[in-house]
């Protein structure tokens, strides 16, 4: 599986409504000096990951954002590809997302 995804390619995901999870793994405090999110995504604290990691569906196709795609994303999805997750990274994060014309939501 790749370890990441364009904006465009998600984007495409999101509009033919695939069956994927989308979470926001900023760190806290980017998180909370933001006011936006990708729509329909939810945010998990990236320094708990041990806490929520087990709790995530294995047959479920999963995208994780950060602010730039990164050490963060990077870490992350390391770290639930080891445990079986589907998971992928957005390429350049949410500054990327938002570039693109993706669509974000109020938190």
């Amino acid at each position: 599986m790749n370890r990441s995804i364009s904006p465009d390619d998600l984007k495409q995901l999101l509009y033919l409504r695939k069956n994927i999870l989308v979470l926001d793994v900023r760190r806290k405090s980017d998180y909370q000096t933001d006011s936006q999110k990708i729509t329909g995504a939810a945010w998990l604290d990236p320094d708990k990951l041990t806490l929520w990691s087990t709790a995530l569906p294995l047959d479920r196709d999963i995208i994780i954002y950060c602010v730039r795609g990164g050490s963060v994303s990077n870490l992350v999805v390391d770290q639930l590809q080891a445990k079986g997750v589907k998971a992928r990274f957005v390429e350049g994060g949410f500054e990327a997302w938002k570039s693109s014309g993706g669509e974000v939501a109020a938190k």
